[in-house]
């Protein structure tokens, strides 16, 4: 991942730190105003894209999700490189935080529901936090092997392969 500096910004731009001071007091401030335009679209894309894993065939159901994720991750990669990049930038850590609890709480009452309908899992009280977390997870391991350049998966492919292996994760719950 590129360092998010004032200097890089600058360079990016094509004008000198002190144009870029002059709109924000330092690097923390920079990445908090890009992550306060980015995140209502970061945290809509991925609701919306938890709310295609519809139907009654789970399987189906899970891989659409995934790839709907996936496709979300490749419209702004710069983005998630920022958040999800080995070395996530600190200033970054709170809206992780928010846009994580945002999406785990679609996902409970997406995930909760459609398990009973599919499966009837015994005890689902119990282990729909732990499903939950899990899947959290896998969708920002999914996100991170999409990006990184060593990997050649597509959205679409890296989507049928979470979502299969996911959806029997959930099955044998």
């Amino acid at each position: 991942m590129v360092a998010v500096t004032i200097g890089a910004v600058a360079v990016r731009l094509g004008v000198t730190r002190p144009v870029v001071y002059s709109c924000f007091p330092g690097r923390v401030e920079l990445i908090e105003a890009l992550l306060q335009r980015e995140e209502e679209l970061l945290r809509e894309g991925l609701l919306s894209a938890l709310h295609t894993a519809r139907g009654d065939d789970p399987e189906a159901a899970f891989i659409s999700g995934y790839q709907a994720m996936l496709q979300v991750v490749t419209q702004r990669p710069d983005t998630w490189r920022m958040l999800f990049g080995a070395n996530a930038d600190p200033a970054v850590a709170d809206l992780i935080t928010a846009v994580r609890a945002t999406v785990t709480d679609g996902a409970t009452r997406w995930i909760g529901p459609a398990l009973q309908r599919w499966w009837q899992p015994a005890d689902l009280d119990r282990k729909l936090p732990v499903l939950i977390d899990l899947f959290m997870s896998s969708c920002q391991s999914a996100a991170r092997s999409l990006l990184d350049s060593e990997n050649d998966w597509t959205a679409v492919d890296l989507g049928e392969f979470y979502g299969r292996a996911m959806c029997r994760a959930f099955q044998s719950a």
